[in-house]
């Protein structure tokens, strides 16, 4: 079984910025996409961007313009670039990977914006 783990996660002003980063156990290519989703204090969990195996990515329509996905192939790393950072963008960022037989999670990040 593969295994994300997710790192860059704290607190931030609003305003600023955060990198987020998904390291993956096995070769991300493996998957047919990989995403972040967030969850914040009694919400639910919610997409906020994926990037498909052919490099098209989709945002949440709040994080549009601000948050970016990209990866790394050679460091089977995802990453989540976050700018203009607001309040309500404060929650536990988790990663997750997906394909036909697979369906993985990390543990989450804690990302925190103070106005």
């Amino acid at each position: 079984q593969a295994q994300l783990v997710e790192s860059g996660g704290g607190l931030a002003q609003a305003g600023g910025s955060l990198r987020l980063s998904c390291a993956a156990s096995i070769n991300i290519f493996r998957f047919n996409y990989m995403a972040w989703y967030r969850q914040a204090p009694g919400k639910q969990r919610e997409l906020v961007a994926r990037i498909i195996i052919d490099g098209s990515t989709n945002y949440a329509d709040s994080v549009k313009g601000r948050f970016t996905i990209s990866r790394d192939n050679a460091k089977d790393t995802v990453y989540l670039e976050m700018s203009s950072l607001k309040p309500e963008d404060t929650a536990v960022y988790y990663c997750n990977a997906v394909r036909v037989d697979m369906d993985v999670w990390g543990r989450g990040t804690l990302v925190t914006v103070s106005s």
